[in-house]
């Protein structure tokens, strides 16, 4: 009898869409985000070895969109090997992610059972935008956080400083706060909320302050500060972490790994670069999250807080698109556990 080589082993391949509410908007510069959809996925072998993955798209952040990871699950045909995973191009970011992800969990992959961190990770909050952070931050404290993230770049300049001022002024000495802009800021902003930041003392680094395209202009101000400039949509992939790095970035990067690609390409490239990396949260279920996590124990190289404090902008209601039978009954159970 012939054992095919695992490269080419079939995997039986199911795929079911889902939306989920935020409880209030999450606002960023490029806008509000009322509904999270994405894919959650589902492969299996002959042995009746499960394993779940998801493709969680951002579009605007830089991934392909969701009718683009559709389209290419259809294709699919119900089935497939290792092979048409490690072929998926890197237009698909998010589809290299979720099927790489399950497939090594249907699998039992080395990593993830004994590169898992030895310490738990701590978790960064993100405060709701505007003046709701003057009183989000004691929930954030109480539940134990340390490590705050508030977006800026919503409002004008001139409110959002005023703000900031009211809550370095309430908030404990121990925090570590986070600005992220998403890319909003103009140059000349950006200048103003460093300069700010260095005299605060408080800030851990400021977040994409303006967009990829000013990525000379981001390079040149890391040098000017003490607060750190780190790079998030500039990196958003891994085809584009690699350009940053070739152009001389050595700072600071924020790493959805949901969104970047590969898991194994980008452990190559963290390892292989010694990449200072904040791992972060692209607003994916728990199945998501936990392959995004442990990708995060193996590869972070310091004790800076990761970005998956974002539980609260959620309930745990779904609409998956396969609502009777068994089936939905598995997938809420495993979104659940």
């Amino acid at each position: 009898m012939n054992v095919p080589h695992e490269y080419e082993k079939r995997y039986k391949f199911d795929f079911y869409s889902y939306r989920r509410r935020f409880k209030y908007p999450l606002s960023t510069s490029h806008g509000d985000w009322y509904v999270r959809e994405g894919i959650i996925l589902r492969l299996s072998d002959e042995n009746g070895q499960v394993g779940w993955g998801e493709i969680a798209p951002i579009p605007w952040f830089g991934s392909e969109s969701l009718e683009q990871a559709l389209d290419f699950c259809r294709q699919l045909n119900g089935e497939i090997t290792l092979s048409n995973i490690d072929n998926i191009p890197s237009i698909l970011p998010a589809c290299q992610f979720g099927l790489e992800s399950a497939w090594e969990s249907v699998i039992a992959h080395p990593y993830l059972s004994y590169l898992c961190p030895s310490t738990p990770l701590t978790y960064s909050f993100l405060l709701p935008t505007g003046k709701a952070a003057l009183e989000a931050w004691q929930i954030a404290w109480n539940q134990g956080h340390r490590t705050l993230k508030w977006k800026i770049g919503v409002a004008n300049i001139e409110y959002e400083l005023k703000l900031f001022e009211q809550l370095t002024q309430v908030l404990p000495p121990s925090v570590k706060l986070r600005l992220d802009s998403n890319g909003g800021l103009s140059r000349q902003e950006t200048h103003q909320w460093l300069q700010v930041a260095d005299s605060s003392g408080i800030i851990e680094f400021l977040e994409q302050p303006l967009p990829p395209e000013k990525f000379k202009a981001m390079l040149e101000m890391s040098h000017q500060y003490s607060t750190p400039i780190a790079l998030d949509e500039s990196v958003a992939t891994l085809d584009k972490l690699e350009s940053c790095y070739q152009q001389g970035w050595r700072g600071i990067v924020v790493i959805k790994p949901s969104i970047a690609g590969s898991p194994k390409r980008l452990r190559q490239l963290c390892q292989q670069w010694e990449i200072d990396a904040v791992f972060s949260s692209a607003l994916e279920t728990l199945i998501g999250t936990k392959a995004a996590l442990k990708l995060a124990g193996e590869l972070s190289k310091c004790d800076r807080a990761v970005g998956f404090g974002v539980n609260q902008y959620f309930d745990q209601d779904f609409n998956i698109d396969c609502e009777q039978g068994e089936r939905a009954r598995e997938i809420r159970v495993t979104l659940n556990n």
